[in-house]
Parts: C-alpha cells; sequence; structure tokens
C-alpha cells in the first residue's frame, strides 16, 4: 500500500499516521501500536458516517437537515420518499455490533455511549407517527422494505437496542416493520429482505411469516451458482450484491431459524461453507494499494463492497487460510483508499454519491444520499474487543499485497 496516501488520509482523520510496515518474526505479539492507531481510524471513520445522521435525528431533525443528492435533479423528488430511512437503517446495522460490545477502554465507552443514546433516541423519532422525523415503512412504494430490513437486522446484531427501548416504541417498531408486509418483493435479493423482518420477529417471540423465510431460502438455493456465488435472481451479475446483502442476510436468517426449526440445519451448513469461500474471494479482491474492482451496480457504496468479509471476520467465521489481522490490514486499506479525497462529504459532514470522491454520475436511478450509508457496513469487526486478535496482532500483509511483493503463496481454488 502505498505510504504517501495513508499520511494524507491520517491527516484527514486527525489521526496518527497509519504506515503498515514490513512483518519480521521480531515483531512483538501483543498489544501493537499500529493495530490501536488502527482501530481509532475505524473509529473516527464511524464517527464521521454516524454524527451528521444520528445527531440530526435524534434531534427530530434529519428530514430538515439531510441533503437529498440524486445523479440528475429530476430524481430528487422521488428519492426524498425513501431516503432518510436507508440512511438511518443501513448505518444502524453497519455500527450495530458495535453498539452491543462490552470491555471498551474509558476514553472508547464515552464514544459507545454516546452514540448508544442517540440510537435510542433516534429509533423512537423515526417510528413515532408524531415525530417530524416519522419514517415511511411502507406507505408509499417498494424501498421501505430495503431499509426496514437493515433497521430490523440492526436489531438483531444488537439486542441492547431493543432491551433498551421502552414497551411503547418497542410496539411502534412492530408495527412500522409489518408495514412492510404489504410490499411484495421482487425475484431478487429482495426475498432475503422480506425474510430478515420475520427472522427478527423470531427473536422476540413475535408472531412471523415463516413462508417469508422459506421461500426467500429455497429460491436462493436455487439461484447458487458455484464457487461462493449467488444470482441475484435466475441471473448471474458481475457486482457486489453477493457481499451487499446476499451473504450476509442469507446466512443470519438461517441461524435464526435453524435455532426454532432443526430442518434448516443442513442448509445453514452449506450456505456457511459458501460463505467461506466467498469470504476468501472478498480478500483477494482488495488490491495491494487498497481497491478493488469496478464492477457492477451500486458502486457508490465504496466500503460497504466488504460487508461479507467484515461481517465473517465479525463472526469470528474466516476460513483457516485467512489471518483476522491479514483482513484488518486489507479492510484498513479500503477504508483509506476511499476516504483520502476529502470531498466525499459535503460541508456539512453528509455523504456525497461517488466511489472515489463526489462523483455523482455513478449513481444509478435508485441511489440518493440516504443509499451511501451502507459504507458503514465494513466497520462490524469494531463490535470485537480490543483484545481480539483481529485487532491486537501485529500488522499483516494481505493477498495481494503478499504477491506484488514476491512471496510465493499456494494457488487458489475454486470451491
Amino acid at each position: 500500500m502505498k505510504r504517501r496516501k495513508f499520511l494524507q488520509n491520517a491527516g484527514m482523520l486527525s489521526l496518527s499516521p497509519l504506515v503498515l510496515p514490513p512483518i519480521s518474526a521480531d515483531t512483538p505479539p501483543a498489544s501493537h501500536p499500529h493495530a490501536i492507531n488502527t482501530r481509532k481510524l475505524w473509529l473516527n471513520y464511524l464517527e464521521k458516517l454516524a454524527t451528521p445522521v444520528l445527531t440530526a435525528l435524534a434531534a427530530d431533525q434529519l428530514k430538515e437537515k439531510m441533503p437529498v443528492e440524486t445523479a440528475t435533479p429530476s430524481q430528487v423528488k422521488d428519492r426524498a420518499k425513501y431516503s432518510h430511512l436507508e440512511a438511518f437503517g443501513r448505518l444502524l446495522s453497519g455500527i450495530a455490533p458495535w453498539l452491543q460490545a462490552d470491555h471498551l477502554d474509558a476514553e472508547e465507552k464515552r464514544l459507545h455511549d454516546k452514540y448508544f443514546q442517540l440510537s435510542i433516541k433516534s429509533i423512537s423519532n423515526a417510528v413515532n407517527p408524531t415525530a417530524k422525523d416519522y419514517m415511511n415503512w411502507g406507505d408509499e412504494g417498494g424501498q421501505p422494505l430495503v431499509d426496514a430490513s437493515f433497521f430490523a437486522y440492526a436489531l438483531i446484531r444488537c439486542p441492547k437496542l431493543w432491551q433498551r427501548l421502552d414497551s411503547g416504541t418497542q410496539q411502534m417498531v412492530i408495527l412500522a416493520l409489518r408495514k412492510t408486509h404489504v410490499i411484495k418483493p421482487p425475484e431478487n435479493n429482495w426475498l432475503l429482505f422480506a425474510a430478515m423482518i420475520e427472522a427478527f420477529f423470531i427473536t422476540i417471540n413475535e408472531p412471523f411469516d415463516a413462508e417469508r423465510i422459506k421461500y426467500a431460502v429455497n429460491r436462493h438455493e436455487e439461484w447458487y451458482k458455484g464457487d461462493g456465488m449467488y444470482g441475484d435472481g435466475p441471473e448471474f451479475h458481475w457486482d457486489y450484491y453477493n457481499s451487499f446483502v446476499i451473504h450476509p442476510f442469507l446466512y443470519a436468517i438461517l441461524k435464526i431459524v435453524s435455532a426454532k426449526d432443526p430442518s434448516y440445519e443442513p442448509i445453514r451448513a452449506k450456505v456457511l461453507e459458501h460463505n467461506l469461500r466467498y469470504a476468501i474471494i472478498q480478500e483477494r479482491l482488495i488490491t495491494d494499494d487498497g481497491g478493488y474492482p469496478i464492477i457492477g451496480r451500486s458502486i457508490t457504496y465504496r466500503t460497504g463492497a466488504f460487508h461479507h468479509l467484515a461481517n465473517m471476520a465479525f463472526r469470528q467465521q474466516l476460513p483457516a487460510q485467512l489471518k483476522p489481522v491479514q483482513v484488518r490490514c486489507g479492510l484498513t486499506a479500503v477504508i483509506n483508499k476511499f476516504t483520502e479525497t476529502g470531498d466525499i462529504f459535503d460541508n456539512e459532514g453528509w455523504l456525497r454519491i461517488g466511489l472515489y470522491g463526489h462523483q455523482p454520475s455513478l449513481a444509478e436511478g435508485y441511489i440518493s444520499t440516504g443509499s451511501l450509508y451502507l459504507s458503514s457496513a465494513i466497520l462490524l469487526p469494531l463490535g470485537l474487543p480490543e483484545s481480539d486478535p483481529f485487532w491486537n496482532a501485529p500488522d499483516e500483509d494481505w493477498t495481494a499485497r503478499k504477491l506484488t511483493a514476491g512471496i510465493d503463496l499456494p494457488a487458489d481454488h475454486s470451491s
């Protein structure tokens, strides 16, 4: 990775420079200083993403303050119906494991408590019909199914959020999520959005629609293409939807439903095998400078392209040939690569459309400001304690960086 770029980005994030030196056998194994600085860099990225959204929503001012940018002005009116729930649901899903985390040092605990309280108040305003920021949970269009599902996934990832809500707010959450039942998902990854909401209902002992789960699981079994990859519907698409949605959602749903219905257990085990292979692919997609192939739809989700790899690291289910530390260093390189240009945020701190900077022409018609907060999905490993090997081990290069340094590695093989 290019050290000059690390230095530029560290300056932007007000951190001491993060430089990944060559690893030697003499490097001490415990409390490695680069690992500590890396976690601070990740937390700084979390703050940059979370502060405008949660501060405004907690104050019941998200609709007033959040811009709705689209590729063309003609799309703004339509996307404004959905953009606020997109921002909230996607952001909360990405930071939820950190909100659930314990064993934080005093400084990080203060930061955590601040954002936990903002999240609680934000949930209250988002689901309260009398609040100015009450969101579109299914009153108009199909998009609310997507982001209600990310919100439900956040509550699965952070049960503390649900537990800390008062009973009245809990009932409003349930009513808001049930509004999505009027939305019929198309024959693609959207089936998993419908199923995730039902999986959340299982976790809180609410009545749920088992058929929505069964149908989504069965269809994705049919759409498996091999080598860790699913079609998004019957057709294969070369994009990052296997990571944005399919792998993280499918496994989480199966983990919940198989605990209730053991007939799903063989499918869960098979899907885990697919998870492992796709994690290997994702790690190899990270280039030696932290980039990745610019392919397919929704490329403006930036760091969210590594939702799956981050999720596997957080779940401590990485394949044996991937050390947690090399995944940490690879994902850190991705964060650096796509935040090193200052114009990904506007003057008020909101994300702007683009990949490497502000590039609104990259957006499809369904993308607006709120959509971009899927970027937070890369932050899932912050739910692991600082003592975990993911954070605590000395830096180690990821696969592409090892290969371009001339290291002899075993060949890659399909599953």
